[in-house]
This record gives structure tokens, sequence and C-alpha cells, in this order.
């Protein structure tokens, strides 16, 4: 009696992990649709502000002082490639104080346009690379074997595979017993093997040629089998080896989009970001036409524009002009306009002469890299000398303005970390020299004789890794004749220097930044022969820890601007100390901040009109967010040798809806020696109306100084319109 054999059926291989990982990881490739680019793509805000004072704070008294801004910032993308920028801005008032100023500024930057190559990088598809018809010819090969793979692992699994396998087993079996049989035969004898043999002879002639038939499908069988067990096997080596090389190509076209980014990131040379960029056989949605060339140039400005090129010729000087800078290999840069306010010169709304700058620029290298660089500069400056206008008759005379120069610089990048920049320069005389010695503009810049009119830069930076220390160095010789249009007086010798350092300790959680500084803070509003000997101190601490308050404590110069008479003015300068701590925490289903602050100024009454000379001042505030409300108080005090002043406020804000918020206040003053108690009021709304803007209105009545001390009532409004498109 035969056993039952059992045999199980498999259903058909659905498919593996490994190829669903793989399809996963780069789908199919979809059909890329046309997107319309428009030509001109524009961003920006557009903002009015108006705002009255009834009276302005010391040292200057002026009444019912109103000020009309209007100003708008305009981003442009043409073509969805080329960014550009347009500012545009117009300040007027009533007040004899502050100048009227409209500017406009049209400018290109290659930092605009390195973001916007960073920003299509991190929204680029590998998908979309040109070697992706590589990446989807291996995903084919693999889909086709792995389709094969699977029809011979159904052959080998299938149910009449396994029943054929289970008879070859069976049929060997049998084998095996009529072996046994023939061993066991030699003992019984001849007389036993005769009536054995008579018995099986009968069995086997029937079954002869069914034998016959199945050996001989059992042989093809075997033969098929181990032919396909081979090429199973060689099929797996295959699809191992294929699917090593996919994720290999892979990762490494995935590499390229990191170092994509990494090379707009950080490199520094031009020159050597477009050789990379050109290896990488980027699309053209990524690099547009003339990439190279917009990477080459640095800047390009028109309008009222900024310039800033080195310590000895033009430096934070505003034009309204055009200014370029162009920096591949080499480097040139221009600018030409007229003179509109330099840094710390645009208080005053006095007559001033008309003012002009042109410079040339050409050098070999990167700027922020190793270079050497020549500069000639020319125009017209103001020289604000208040004891050479006048001629020993007693007779006013026009002067001649004019000034002339040449520079040469250079900076040598030591490492990544350290870096040194020096320049020299020689100008030509004032025109009170020239007078003297009658030499012409060009002749007394090129006299070699006279050394007055020389000048000497030299300032480095150093990093050290392994403490993070930060050093600012700057050491400038000025000879008292020197001209230029960074250096608003002549007519003494001048040296000036600087050092800072920035150093963090505790895992960078306090940094503490110290300077001393000789002679570097210049101003228009300084005499002639003004010359400082004076060493200027500073020191900063800030801490700060997570779940900590902010901790910042300072001792710094400050200065201030007085009027001597309607066309004198005076910068006192004298020392601040100050330091604040803020926590923001949360209580509950409240967030909190709370904010301390307290400052010390250190001068006297006799140089300053100050109010709070020589006075300590504290303020404590206090701010809880609830919901749609916003509460705040805060209470302050102010005192001096001759008086204090002490103050509480509190208000609220209240966010309505999404586009209505409304807020009001109230504060209290009290100050001793004159028993002044003053109340005052604040009030705000913001409207926020959809496809139109956001319109903000304000009113405030505090309290400044006054005559004699004593603090007098001071209105303030502002209404403010603000659209974002």
């Amino acid at each position: 009696m035969k056993m039952p054999v059992l045999v199980l059926l498999y259903e058909e291989p659905r498919g593996d992990t490994r190829l669903v990982a793989i399809k996963r990881k780069l789908p199919p490739a979809q059909p890329v649709v046309p997107v319309h680019k428009p030509l001109l793509s524009i961003h920006g805000n557009v903002m009015y502000d108006f705002y009255y004072q009834s009276h302005t704070d010391t040292p200057y008294l002026e009444k019912d002082i109103h000020q009309h801004t209007v100003q708008t910032t305009l981003d442009i993308l043409v073509k969805d490639r080329y960014p550009l920028h347009l500012t545009f801005n117009t300040s007027k008032g009533n007040s004899y104080l502050f100048r009227d100023i409209t500017g406009v500024n049209f400018r290109y930057t290659q930092q605009d346009f390195r973001q916007l190559l960073l920003s299509k990088a991190r929204d680029w598809d590998a998908g979309k690379r040109k070697q992706l018809q590589e990446l989807e010819k291996l995903k084919l090969k693999l889909d086709e074997q792995w389709d094969a793979l699977n029809k011979l692992r159904y052959w080998f699994s299938s149910p009449v595979q396994l029943q054929r396998m289970v008879e070859q087993k069976e049929r060997a079996y049998r084998r095996r017993v009529t072996d046994s049989l023939r061993q066991l035969l030699p003992v019984q004898g001849v007389e036993g093997y005769k009536a054995a043999l008579s018995g099986v002879l009968q069995k086997k002639a029937d079954s002869l040629k069914n034998a016959v038939a199945a050996d001989s499908s059992e042989a093809r069988f075997l033969v098929q089998y181990e032919e396909k067990k081979k090429k199973l096997d060689s099929l797996e080596k295959s699809f191992a080896a294929l699917e090593k090389l996919y994720a290999k190509q892979q990762k490494a076209y995935s590499a390229k989009k990191g170092y994509l980014m990494d090379v707009l990131q950080r490199s520094k040379n031009p020159r050597q970001m477009m050789q990379d960029l050109e290896s990488m056989n980027l699309p053209d949605s990524i690099l547009p036409k003339g990439y190279k060339t917009l990477l080459a140039v640095k800047s390009v400005g028109i309008g009222r524009t900024m310039v800033d090129y080195s310590e000895l010729t033009a430096k934070n000087i505003s034009i309204t002009g055009v200014q370029a800078e162009f920096n591949p290999s080499y480097y040139i840069a221009f600018a030409t306009g007229a003179v509109d306010y330099r840094f710390r010169d645009f208080i005053v709304n006095d007559n001033r002469v008309r003012q002009y700058l042109n410079i040339v620029r050409a050098g070999v290298g990167q700027r922020d890299g190793n270079n050497v660089i020549l500069s000639f500069y020319t125009g017209k400056k103001q020289v604000y000398n208040f004891n050479t206008t006048t001629s020993g008759m007693g007779v006013v005379e026009t002067p001649d303005y004019r000034i002339m120069g040449l520079s040469l610089e250079g900076r040598w990048q030591i490492d990544r970390n350290n870096y040194l920049i020096g320049e020299i320069a020689k100008s030509s005389l004032p025109y009170y020299e020239r007078k003297l010695n009658h030499d012409g503009l060009g002749s007394s810049m090129t006299s070699f004789g006279d050394r007055s009119n020389e000048a000497y830069a030299l300032s480095g930076f150093s990093y050290i890794p392994l403490t993070k220390t930060r050093i600012n160095a700057m050491f400038k010789r000025m000879g008292a004749n020197f001209q230029s249009f960074s250096l608003y007086a002549t007519g003494s010798a001048q040296n000036a220097w600087m050092v800072k350092v920035d150093q963090p300790f505790f895992q960078q959680q306090l940094m503490i930044t110290g300077s001393l500084k000789q002679n570097v803070y210049t101003s228009v509003f300084e005499h002639s022969s003004y010359r400082s000997s004076t060493v200027f101190k500073s020191i900063q601490a800030t801490f700060r820890r997570k779940k900590w308050p902010v901790v910042s404590v300072g001792y710094y110069p400050t200065s201030q601007l007085m009027k001597l008479s309607d066309d004198r003015f005076v910068e006192n300068l004298f020392y601040t100390m100050s330091g604040t701590a803020s926590y923001y925490y949360q209580s509950g289903r409240a967030t909190m901040n709370t904010i301390f602050s307290g400052t010390r100024f250190y001068n006297r009454q006799v140089d300053s009109n100050f109010v709070y000379f020589n006075s300590t001042n504290l303020l404590l505030n206090h701010t809880v967010f609830i919901g749609k409300f916003t509460l705040n108080g805060g209470l302050s005090s102010a005192t001096n040798q001759d008086y204090a002043l002490y103050g509480a406020d509190g208000g609220v804000q209240y966010k309505v809806t999404n586009w209505l918020e409304i807020g009001g206040g109230i504060k209290y003053n009290y100050q001793t020696v004159y028993q002044l108690k003053q109340t005052g009021y604040s009030a705000n709304t913001r409207i926020n109306i959809p496809k139109v803007g956001e319109i903000a209105l304000m009113a405030d009545k505090g309290f400044v100084p006054g005559v004699n001390r004593q603090l007098v009532s001071n209105e303030t409004g502002r209404l403010t319109y603000t659209k974002v498109f």
C-alpha cells in the first residue's frame, strides 16, 4: 500500500521588497509639461508713513513736526532666471534739522543670483537630470531580470513540478529497494532465485513499456531541472550585481545635488565655481544663459548706491550715480556720481557745496581672496575746515574743493582663517596748500618730495579654530594734507588703530567681545586741527543657554550731537554701561516674556544738554501672551544728581479677527524735586483689508525733556499703510 504524498500548492510570487524599494527611490519619469514663464515676475511691498510730533527731544527744540515717507521695494525676476532689485524712498518734512531725502536704487548683485541658483538646486528633482536616461535603462534591465527570476522561481515552485519531483523521488526509492533485493538473492540459492524470478517477471513484463517511457521522461526532466537551476543561479548573481550598480549610480547622482549646493554656498572664486558648474553638465533650468558673466559681476547699481571700496579711497559713501564691480579672474570696478551723504552725515540740514566722486579700480585676483588693486579717484569734496575760507583781507573766498589721489591695495589670504590687507595712498594737496606753493591739482599729487599728503593702512583678521577666537585689527597713518572721500577733516597728521576680539566660552554659551580704539570716530563736525589721543575701550558679554534667561552686559562709548550755533555743531563722546536680561517662558496656557534692563551714562552736564546726564536708568517690562490677548506692564526709573523720574505703564492688545487688531494703554510719570505728576495714554489699531493692504494707526501722549530739565507733554501720531504683493 502506497502512502499518500502531501503536495503543497504555492501562489505565483508577487514581487520582492528590494524591487519595490528601488522603484520607490526613483519613480517613473513623468512627461515634462511646458510651463509658461512670464517675462517679468515682480514681488515686493509699498509703504506710506505719516508721522507727527508736537515736541522734539533734546538737544533741539522744535514744535509740530511732521514727516511723510513713501517707500517701495521690488524684487524683479526676468524670465524666472535673472534677479534684479528696485528700491525707491522719499522722505519730506518741516523739520529744519533733518534733510528731505529722495532716492532710487536699481541693482544686481552676484549674491542674489547665487541665492536664486541655490533655491533652484534645493527644488531640483534628480529625476530631471540629463543622466536620467542611463538610470532608467538600468531600472528597465532590473525589471526584466526580475521578471525572469520570478518565472524561474514559479517553475520550481509550481504544483506540476513539485508532483514530478515527488514521483521522481518515488522511482528512486523503488530502485533502491530492487537493488537491496538483488543483494539478498545469492543467499537464497538457485531454487529460491527461480521461484522469486518467476513471480517478478510477469509483473515486470506488464510495466516494461511504462518503465522505459518513465525513465526517458525522468532523464529529460533532470536535465531540464539542472539547466534551469544553473540559469536561476546566474540570474540571481547578475541581478545582485546590477542592483549594486544601480544603487551606486543613484547615490552618485544624489551626491551631485549636494555638491552643487556646496559649490553655490561656499565657493568664493567665481572662476573655479564656473568650472565646477560646467563639469556637472546641468540643465538650462538650473544654469541660465550667460551664467558665467553673471557670476563674475559682483554688483551693479544705478541711482542711489553705496560705494565701499577701501580704507583710504572711498568707504561707506552714498552717491547718486552708477557703481559696478566685475571680478572673474581679474578685478575691475568704477563708480561715478554726486555725493549724497556720507556715513553719519545725513542729519544736519545745512547748505552744502555740491560734491561728486569718480573712482576707477583695476587689479588681479579675487577681492575676497588674494589680490592687488590699483585705484585712482578724483572729484569734489567739501573740506570741513572752519578756518580756511577767509583771506587775509577778510574777504570770503570760494575754495577749490577738487581732490585727486592714487591708492595701491593688496590682500593676502594666508589660509582660510587668516588674511592681511595693506594699502598705501597719495593725494593732491588741499587748495590752501596748493595756493601757497602755486601747484596744480595733478602736480601736487605726483610731487614725491612732499610726504604730508600720503597715508598708509594695514588691517587683518584671524580665526583660531582651537579656541574659536576671532581677532580684527587695523592701523592707519594719515598725513596732515592727505585727502580722500573716507577722511572728513584735514590739517593735522593722524594715527588711528583698532583691535577687536570675540571669544566664546562654555561651548559658545558665553560670548565676550572687547575692543580698543584710538582716533577711529571721525566726523564731519570736527575741526581741521582735531587730533585725538584718547583710547576708547568697549567690552560686551552675552550669555545664552537653553531654558535660561539671555543676559547681556556692555560698556562702550556713546555719541551725542550738539548744536553750537546756526552753522556750528559738535559731537560729544562719553561712556555708557548697559545690561539686559530677557526670559521667554511658558506658564500654564500662557506664554510670558520678562525683560530687565539698566543703563548708566557717564557724561556731565557741562558737555551735554542731555537731560539724563550722569544718570542711572532702570526698566522692568513683563508681557503675557494668552489666546488673542497680549498684556504688558512696565516700571521705570531715571535718577541723577539733581532729581529722579519714576514711571509706570500698562497696556493690552486684542486680536479681534485675522484682519482687525486693537490696543491701548496708560502711563504715569512722577518727577521729584519739581513734584510733577503726569499721566499719558496710547492707542493703536491695525486693519488688514484683503487685496488692499494693511492700515495701522497710532496715537500717544508722552513726555520729553523741556527747558529747565522739566518734562513737557508730547503728542505723537502715526498713520502707516503697507501692501505686500
